[in-house]
């Protein structure tokens, strides 16, 4: 009885946060319209036919007119019919992987539950068109071209960024970028696709040793038993999307960029980027046999300085 009630006044809260926050944007932050977000992302290297994996902060943009839905529809306007877009559309109630794992009787439900990822990724689920896959922590949708293979067998998957999954199949589309909106290059799931690729050869023991099967349930009504194992929660404290990892953030943004593979620019207010998705998993499995990862020490990074 206490949960329930304390979801509520949290999503209460929320709610008049959300409010407040919209109204300063829109006081104090230059307006932006759809029109603008269109050829800012032209101007960075977003083109018709490109299938782009999002990662965002929408306040970033400045104030956009129409807000979140507008940005969706400027991004679908970017890569045009033949092109996809793909958002996190994450659901946890628990509050993190593990404390989802640990909540009785919860069962993942695409055909109801909605995602707790933000005002962007809230408007993209409710658009139309949309393919969503099952997943109980890690749910992610799609539009366009290769919405439905990106999101259909996201639930067989052995682990949440493993073969099957969404991450797993972006990595091999042909023009298939990575987009960040907004954000430096830390809360960026993308990484975690080389972590599962490579299991116990990676650097770091990223996962911990308990595994949990979560039910889910599907468009038909199916229900089916999902794999998770959470992250260790100690290695979770190095990680690059940690807020004490600022060196970390800027060094992997300053590597990327010397090897080629970071496009910058600005849409709307937001100073963006882009890499190639093949190229981005590629690097850092290069980087991974150096030792260096997304939860590298200062130490390991000092140990490897960029010229």
């Amino acid at each position: 009885m206490l949960k329930p009630a304390k979801r509520l006044v949290k999503a209460v809260l929320e709610k008049l946060r959300r409010r407040s926050s919209a109204k300063e944007v829109k006081q104090t932050q230059r307006h932006v319209s759809r029109e603008e977000l269109v050829e800012g992302l032209a101007q960075l290297g977003i083109a018709k036919g490109d299938a782009v994996f999002i990662h965002s902060s929408l306040k970033s943009l400045g104030y956009v007119e129409g807000g979140a839905a507008t940005v969706v529809q400027a991004l679908q306007e970017a890569v045009g019919p033949q092109g996809t877009l793909v958002l996190p559309t994450y659901y946890m109630p628990g509050g993190s992987i593990r404390g989802t794992c640990e909540m009785q009787d919860y069962v993942f439900d695409v055909r109801k539950h909605g995602t707790n990822m933000g005002r962007l990724p809230e408007a993209f689920l409710a658009s139309a068109g949309i393919a969503r896959s099952v997943h109980p922590t890690h749910s992610v949708s799609a539009w366009g071209r290769h919405a439905a293979y990106l999101t259909e067998a996201h639930h067989r998957a052995p682990s949440v960024f493993g073969e099957g999954s969404p991450w797993q199949r972006f990595v091999g589309l042909e023009n298939a970028k990575v987009l960040g909106l907004g954000i430096s290059m830390g809360p960026v799931t993308f990484y975690h696709v080389l972590e599962d690729a490579m299991g116990d050869e990676f650097p770091e023991p990223v996962w911990g040793e308990e595994t949990f099967r979560l039910p889910c349930v599907d468009q038909a009504g199916q229900r089916s038993e999902v794999p998770l194992r959470p992250f260790d929660p100690v290695l979770a404290k190095r990680r690059i999307d940690h807020g004490s990892r600022d060196d970390l953030r800027a060094y992997f943004m300053a590597e990327f960029t010397r090897a080629g593979l970071l496009h910058a620019g600005q849409v709307g207010e937001a100073p963006s980027w882009w890499i190639p998705a093949q190229g981005f998993f590629d690097h850092l499995q290069r980087l991974a046999g150096e030792n260096l990862t997304i939860y590298s020490t200062p130490e390991q990074l000092a140990a490897r300085p960029l010229a």
